[in-house]
């Protein structure tokens, strides 16, 4: 393999990225906004235009009843300026429509609004039907949801022109090429093109670069040291750290020297969580494991959090326990038809702190499914799953019996799914950190579930414990009803496996 290193490009040079500047004014920088600022961006205007939609709504609705929109009306209805703009915000949210990679195209985004104005409206008439008569205002409901579509649709076609959204990308330099700054490159490309431009990579002096580790369709700038002309020729707003565990001192020397020019310096472990919900852990070696694992507690906070919680999933387990014990005889009699053996299934698990326990579930293989082949991960088009089975793995039914174990204490409703202790060793093994996740109680759903297909490989179980551990660092009442939300619709859509 061949070692000599990329001749280093003219940093004044055309590229097929655009001429270089010859020079950077700061508010040029200033207006290139971090992948936080455009995300908050968007939830601010969401949030105006949707309670902007509802006191317009309001007018229409004292127009047609022929009275007059006054101070005092509107005072008595200040509820739904902070209800519809919530739900809203939070149905958003569970359809990813706060994702760069979609707000970037206008007709992606006006879809997926059109969907999520169909799921408030159904939520309100749910609640609505539930509701005692005359409750709750009936035309209102539907007058909001046309004008809040009117309103965001105009916000989201007309923000791509907003302080320069799309004529300034915030250009990055990454410092490093081994696999983390591919996997970086990747992730940006992939998730947020229309947000960062990639003007190029650098190296420290001391790298050798095989070919095969340059960075794929990214050009090569020369050394890290020449990272202040850099910044100031090509306008770079940021610098991404690449090198993950042993930073060159030349290196790190560059990168302080072109934060000097203004340029912000992002780890790419830390950029890499923003933009993909994931922590990599296969690019942290063990000094770095505080970047990985959850840092301590406020003991009181977290007290309370798991005291709330525990109260939470026991609750909605009585709830979703009533309703499922309407659909027991029904589900048991087409799973007894369908094939022989009992219509319950228990198996191993591990828990919290590893400790094992038997979980729950509505049978979905057949009988003799590993008797021959011991445990093994379940696959696409699997031929030992039941014809029902593949229906009730698809709305996720056969995990409902699960809610006996959130009973138990033994799960919780939002939580890392557990895993077989056969599976814990072997990943264990081939993954660094990954007992790290048997720090929570497993659950019923969680992030990697909603954000990821199901795992039937190493590779798999490597990209969800990726989401699993995000989900272990920012646990909140928040993201666990973002996660309920999300699974709701995975059901209702049989997006299931």
């Amino acid at each position: 393999m061949s070692t000599k290193k990329p001749v280093a490009l003219d940093v004044t040079a055309k590229s097929s990225f655009g001429p270089a500047p010859a020079m950077t004014a700061p508010w040029q920088l200033r207006w290139q906004l971090r992948f936080s600022e455009r995300r908050l961006l968007l939830m601010i205007g969401d949030v105006i235009a949707s309670a902007l939609a509802v006191g317009i709504a309001l007018a229409i609705w004292m127009y047609q009843a022929h009275s007059t929109l006054g101070l005092e009306f509107v005072l008595r209805q200040l509820v739904w300026f902070v209800m519809l703009p919530c739900l809203w915000w939070l149905l958003a949210a569970a359809n990813d429509f706060y994702n760069l990679a979609i707000a970037s195209h206008v007709w992606k985004s006006l879809l997926r609004m059109v969907q999520i104005s169909a799921q408030l409206l159904f939520t309100y008439l749910l609640i609505f039907f539930l509701s005692p008569p005359g409750s709750l205002p009936r035309l209102f409901i539907a007058y909001y949801a046309g004008t809040s579509l009117v309103l965001l649709g105009i916000w989201r076609a007309c923000r791509l022109a907003v302080i320069g959204w799309s004529g300034q990308r915030r250009r990055v330099v990454i410092v490093g090429a081994g696999g983390a700054g591919q996997m970086i490159v990747t992730a940006l490309q992939e998730e947020a093109l229309a947000d960062y431009e990639i003007v190029g990579y650098v190296t420290s002096s001391l790298d050798e670069i095989p070919s095969a580790h340059q960075l794929e369709g990214v050009p090569y700038l020369g050394l890290a040291k020449e990272l202040p002309q850099i910044v100031r020729r090509r306008g770079v707003a940021e610098i991404v750290m690449a090198y993950v565990n042993d930073i060159p001192s030349d290196a790190f020397q560059g990168v302080l020297a072109g934060y000097e020019q203004g340029a912000n310096v992002m780890p790419m472990l830390m950029l890499y969580e923003q933009i993909s919900g994931r922590i990599p852990v296969e690019h942290v070696g063990e000094n770095l494991w505080a970047h990985v694992l959850a840092p301590p507690p406020h003991v009181l906070a977290h007290n309370f959090f798991r005291l709330a919680k525990r109260l939470v999933d026991v609750l909605m387990s009585f709830v979703v326990m009533l309703l499922f014990l309407l659909l027991l005889p029904l589900l048991a009699l087409a799973i007894k038809i369908d094939s022989r053996g009992p219509v319950f299934y228990k198996q191993t698990r591990l828990g919290r702190g590893g400790r094992p326990f038997q979980i729950i579930k509505l049978r979905t293989m057949r009988m003799d499914a590993e008797s021959a082949s011991g445990p093994r991960w379940a696959q696409r088009g699997d031929p030992r799953i039941t014809r029902l089975g593949r229906i009730l793995r698809r709305t996720r039914l056969d995990e409902i019996p699960q809610i006996i174990n959130v009973l138990r204490g033994e799960m919780s409703i939002v939580g890392p799914r557990p895993e077989r202790p056969e599976f814990v060793d072997m990943l264990t093994t081939e993954i660094p950190f990954y007992r790290a996740r048997l720090v929570v109680k497993p659950g019923l759903t969680g992030w990697a579930q909603v954000r990821y297909r199901y795992g039937s490989s190493v590779e798999d179980a490597l990209r969800k414990l990726q989401y699993d551990l995000y989900y272990i660092r920012h646990q909140s009442f928040l993201l666990d009803l973002l996660i309920m939300f999300r699974t709701v619709a995975t059901v209702v859509l049989f997006k299931g496996t």
